[in-house]
């Protein structure tokens, strides 16, 4: 075998190893949304009440959120193909017993144990990326395809959930996970090494994972609990306090420990610190967004949950075609200039939609913004990706993995708890202002989502000032890439 050969056939299973990382990451964001326009039918056929049916989304939500950084370090300590194939065949074993359930207890029960499973499986599919293409272009092609699955997949969820519910049932947005999970699964042996951190210890920090897995947990059950009950409840309050109280703890075991869960030192690096800020907003948009125009479509517009999900096509398809070019543009223009652009494209794609009229019509008012918002989230999720793994040692791949994944998620949860509030303040005030309409009428609801999409704006625009401002260029030595001598070798000891 030449030595060319041997360089095409390591190539060639590079790309299948992403192939398959990109499927896995792609079911693990895409079951976040795809439950939304499912949630009237499994109100009525296992009998929630109104109360009781946000915690279909928010089990997964606590337990995903909460338990990421967990599942990043344990990636790197006990092998990340290892907690990829637990996590896929834990998420696909709960995507079954979700479409079984039987009840509210058992759905709400099933869908905690799919977000144990999220959180095992992102942060291993994004380190073992990582540690399969080196830093340079081929890892900024891969992030990019990697960013075209994390920013599709919350639109693709709502279009692919609205096409299930309406030609099938609502099991079938579970049951379309496990053929996935068990042909992604089989292929995991085959496609990817095992690797794990070199950290000269194998200690666990117990300590840092008890305190930031439930104090992370606590402050998602906190926000989503501050929609329904109130940001001044007693309970809310005490939830805040103690999840804060518990994150501060994390913070002092992280610096004494010899074996941190998640290393202090990590954030030495200007641009990761950035990266993750800015990607907190990013999840505050994209789940803020999502949610504002589903509820606008449906609830203004009187779209059918087909015709909300249809409505999605054209941002999920433009944040596919984007994030192809993104990458492109970050190997020419750099990590910042992309990501300030991604951003900035983005607020102006929301401020757009804070004209949205009561009779909106779809092409004039809607679909332009989608567009542009599309490729806005491109150039957002491919960059900051970039930029939060940018100078992290291999040895720290998985908890960095899930760092940036908890970024998101609960920069997600406390942007959607702070939008839902100022969305429905406004709309008190307007019916408050207008007594002969209630708050369920067209017009306050309206007034309530600008509302809302003014403030996601604002949002927005400050994290392209945050972008700007402290990503600093990517500085790498010279001869990072690892020869082809290198990667025979280590083909070699794969065989």
């Amino acid at each position: 075998m030449t030595l060319r050969q041997v360089e095409s056939g390591v190539s060639s299973r590079r790309w299948s190893a992403l192939a398959l990382i990109v499927v896995a990451q792609f079911m693990v964001i895409l079951d976040v949304a795809i439950v939304n326009v499912a949630l009237p039918s499994i109100e009525t056929d296992l009998g929630f009440s109104q109360t009781t049916l946000q915690w279909v989304i928010s089990a997964y939500a606590i337990i995903f959120g909460g338990a990421l950084l967990l599942g990043g370090r344990l990636a790197d300590l006990l092998g990340r193909r290892r907690l990829f194939l637990v996590g896929l065949a834990l998420f696909s074993l709960s995507s079954l017993l979700c479409g079984l359930a039987w009840s509210e207890s058992s759905l709400i029960a099933f869908r905690a144990l799919q977000g144990l499973g999220g959180a095992l499986l992102a942060p291993a599919a994004l380190s073992l990326l990582m540690t399969t293409f080196p830093d340079g272009r081929g890892r900024n092609t891969a992030l990019g395809i990697y960013g075209a699955a994390s920013g599709s997949g919350a639109a693709a969820g709502v279009l692919l959930g609205g096409l299930l519910t309406s030609y099938f049932t609502w099991p079938a947005i579970f049951f379309i996970n496990v053929p996935v999970g068990l042909a992604a699964i089989a292929f995991t042996p085959w496609l990817l090494r095992e690797s794990r951190a070199d950290l000269g210890h194998r200690h666990f920090d117990f300590a840092g994972a008890i305190t930031v897995t439930s104090g992370l947990m606590l402050l998602v059950y906190a926000l989503t609990r501050a929609t329904t009950h109130g940001w001044g409840s007693a309970g809310t309050l005490g939830l805040l306090a103690a999840s804060i109280a518990l994150i501060l703890s994390f913070v002092l075991i992280e610096a004494r420990s010899t074996a941190a869960l998640l290393p202090l030192r990590m954030f030495r690096l200007p641009t990761l610190a950035a990266a993750n800020a800015t990607m907190a907003l990013v999840g505050a948009g994209a789940f803020s967004e999502f949610f504002l125009l589903s509820l606008y479509m449906q609830d203004v517009l009187h779209y059918s949950a087909i015709e909300s999900g249809l409505a999605f096509a054209g941002f999920a398809l433009t944040v596919v075609v984007a994030s192809n070019a993104a990458q492109m543009v970050v190997s020419r223009v750099g990590v910042r200039t992309a990501l300030t652009g991604g951003l900035l494209a983005s607020a102006v794609s929301v401020a757009w939609l804070t004209r949205l009229p009561v009779e909106g019509h779809y092409f004039w008012d809607l679909f332009p913004a989608f567009v542009l918002g599309g490729a806005g989230m491109a150039f957002s999720f491919v960059p900051v990706t970039i930029a939060s793994l940018a100078g992290v040692n291999r040895s720290d791949a998985g908890v960095a993995s899930g760092l940036v994944n908890t970024s998101r998620q609960v920069g997600g949860a406390v942007g959607l708890a702070t939008i839902t509030a100022i969305t429905a303040a406004s709309t008190s005030a307007f019916v408050d202002a207008h007594p002969a309409l209630s708050e369920a009428s067209p017009l306050a609801l309206d007034h309530g989502f600008r509302t809302g999409l003014y403030v996601l704006s604002g949002l927005l625009t400050v994290g392209a000032v945050t972008a700007f401002t402290f990503v600093r260029p990517e500085r790498r030595p010279a001869g990072a890439q690892p020869t082809v001598n290198e990667e025979f070798e280590a083909l070699q000891e794969a065989a």
